[in-house]
């Protein structure tokens, strides 16, 4: 098997399966940055129609028709690689586990999935948030300075706000973890007492989860809603342009809201498969 002389982690999928994941990476490059010029020339578009030219229209009409073409044929390509990685994760997982018990086996079974699911969905969307919080930084730049700089501050500032819930989060992850490695034991026993008693702990660790989630959220969010009032403000009233310009920097402001969620997402993922990682790889004991 392609991952017998390696850990399973993320980097080892990455070494193991580089080229076929560098295709998706650069289809998710050409998808994204297709993406990212859409809300430019969609003010190209109004500026032109409002003074009775359609020739932006149709450039807005050709940006589009290539972005539907690989975007489709990215998930094509996509859903064969990544499917073909869970098989050869899953067979590693089998072989190296013939002393953990079934319980926590069919518990890391599900976890290590989560691995290729990180590469397949979040891992994506964080490298399209990237390129598209670089472009619209970058476009803001053209129309003013302190639009971008705006940006940047929004940035750091959620950062440094996700910085601050990392080591919760692991440590939430690692006791749901622990008490879902524990599932299959307790129903094989048919308590009724015990069963109830770990559903009631999954649940406690769950709300913990989610309410964390939600503060974090909410905490990025008013940061994020800032940035929109501020750049909208700026541009009415400070900067003299079009409609289709102000247009493309509420959109370019709101791009960056829509990256810039990716951003803790990413990161708390990315806490929870380091905690799952030590699982698999037996830095974590079994049940």
């Amino acid at each position: 098997m392609m991952l017998d002389a390696h850990d399973l982690t993320i980097s080892s999928l990455l070494r193991v399966f580089h080229e076929r994941i560098s295709i998706t990476w650069a289809m998710i490059l050409v998808e994204t940055s297709l993406l990212a010029f859409v809300p430019l020339f969609i003010g190209f578009a109004i500026d032109g129609l409002l003074s009775g030219s359609s020739r932006e229209l149709k450039h807005l009409a050709g940006l589009m028709a290539a972005l539907v073409g690989a975007s489709v044929l990215r998930r094509l390509y996509d859903t064969r690689v990544y499917g073909t990685i869970r098989v050869e994760l899953g067979s590693a997982q089998v072989a190296r586990s013939s002393t953990v018990p079934v319980s926590a086996l069919n518990a890391r079974f599900a976890m290590g999935r989560e691995l290729v699911d990180f590469l397949e969905h979040t891992l994506p969307e964080a490298m399209s948030a990237a390129v598209q919080l670089a472009i619209a930084v970058v476009i803001l730049y053209t129309f003013s300075p302190p639009l971008a700089l705006a940006a940047g501050t929004t940035l750091f500032l959620m950062v440094s706000i996700y910085a601050f819930f990392h080591g919760r989060f692991y440590r939430l992850n690692s006791a749901l973890n622990h008490q879902t490695e524990k599932q299959v034991r307790i129903l094989e026993g048919r308590g009724k007492e015990p069963t109830l008693a770990h559903l009631l702990r999954l649940r406690r660790l769950e709300i913990s989860l989610s309410d964390t989630e939600a503060l974090l959220y909410g905490t990025v969010f008013v940061v994020l809603m800032g940035l929109i009032l501020f750049n909208l403000w700026f541009a009415a009233a400070e900067l003299n342009i079009t409609f289709g310009a102000i247009f493309s920097i509420i959109s370019y402001s709101w791009d960056l809201v829509e990256g810039a969620l990716a951003l803790p997402i990413t990161l708390q993922t990315l806490s929870r498969l380091s905690e799952i990682t030590r699982r698999l790889n037996g830095r974590e004991s079994a049940v």
